[in-house]
């Protein structure tokens, strides 16, 4: 590999590495190419979420939206030299030479990030979905793109569908989980028709639910939804190889589990951010690595044929 191409690897790798809280553990499990290639998705992607996410004015953000844009235009039409001064676009240039990477996906998660710009708010769960598969549902194929399938694997022809889903379940979960910080950020994501369901259309802006809700209810519907999309996504898992299989079971199980702390106490959300312990990442990366989720799916799904 040409020394700048391993540099802007390297690059990568160590954003990846200081600034991915969950998806880290699971990337880990990866042979190098598929690490370092996930390494680039992860900082291209991490750079359109701080452009929206960060201090600038909403017309500098589109500006520099669009710049990225470009950016991801030139990769995709291979105009990105290994000289180039940009790491991160030496790396992506690379990867999808590499792997079959679907770059249209980063366009769609552009596209989502500009609806957070333009403060976009969500009246049922299929508009939510709609901006879910923009900046999760297609992380999880473009991931997809680099685990790739088994041979022979039973519906396959299914796998992108599943791979969405799976980034559906860890968007619904991050967004239970930071249901005050986006209030506060002035975001309001979860679907206007829930919130009125369960009395909580006031928002979000203390460390109590608003008075008289059922914030509680609201929590739990929400939980069983993502759990839903879970199950359903989990499906991608016996289609893939070991490590790769081991990879998306950690960065879910990081997940999962966040979303069992929540419906334990879903008022933790208002009251500060629900994490968990770097041991316990640890232990579900190395469950993931032992392959018992994956066994755990492919029995319901034989079962579920039978």
């Amino acid at each position: 590999m040409p020394a700048p191409v391993l540099a802007a690897y390297s690059y990568c790798e160590a954003v990846t590495g200081q600034q991915a809280r969950n998806f880290a553990y699971g990337i880990r499990l990866l042979p190098t190419p598929k690490r370092r290639a996930m390494s680039a998705l992860y900082a291209f992607s991490r750079r359109v979420d701080d452009i929206g996410d960060g201090p600038l004015t909403d017309d500098v953000k589109v500006a520099r939206l669009d710049e990225t844009r470009s950016v991801l235009a030139r990769i995709h039409d291979g105009a990105v030299d290994e000289d180039d001064t940009d790491p991160v676009a030496v790396a992506l240039a690379h990867a999808a030479r590499a792997f079959p990477i679907p770059l249209g996906g980063l366009d769609e998660l552009i596209d989502g990030v500009q609806m957070d710009v333009r403060g976009e708010t969500y009246e049922t769960w299929d508009d939510l979905r709609t901006y879910c598969r923009c900046v999760a549902g297609a992380i999880g194929r473009l991931s997809l793109g680099v685990f790739g399938t088994e041979p022979g694997a039973h519906g396959a022809d299914r796998a992108p569908e599943y791979a969405d889903t799976l980034g559906l379940a860890l968007q619904l979960t991050n967004i239970l989980r930071d249901v005050r910080e986006d209030a506060e950020g002035g975001r309001t994501y979860l679907p206007a028709d829930d919130l009125a369901k369960f009395g909580c259309s006031a928002g979000f802006n203390g460390p109590t639910p608003p008075a008289g809700s059922d914030f509680t209810g609201l929590v739990h519907f929400e939980v069983r939804r993502a759990r839903a999309l879970f199950a359903e996504g989990y499906r991608l898992l016996p289609m893939l190889d070991r490590r790769s299989g081991a990879c998306v079971a950690a960065m879910a199980g990081i997940y999962r589990r966040l979303l069992d702390r929540i419906e334990r106490d879903p008022e933790a959300v208002l009251r500060g951010r629900v994490s968990l312990p770097g041991r316990e990442k640890a232990y579900v990366a190395v469950r993931g690595l032992s392959g018992l989720d994956t066994r755990h799916v492919t029995r319901r799904t034989v079962r579920r044929r039978a």
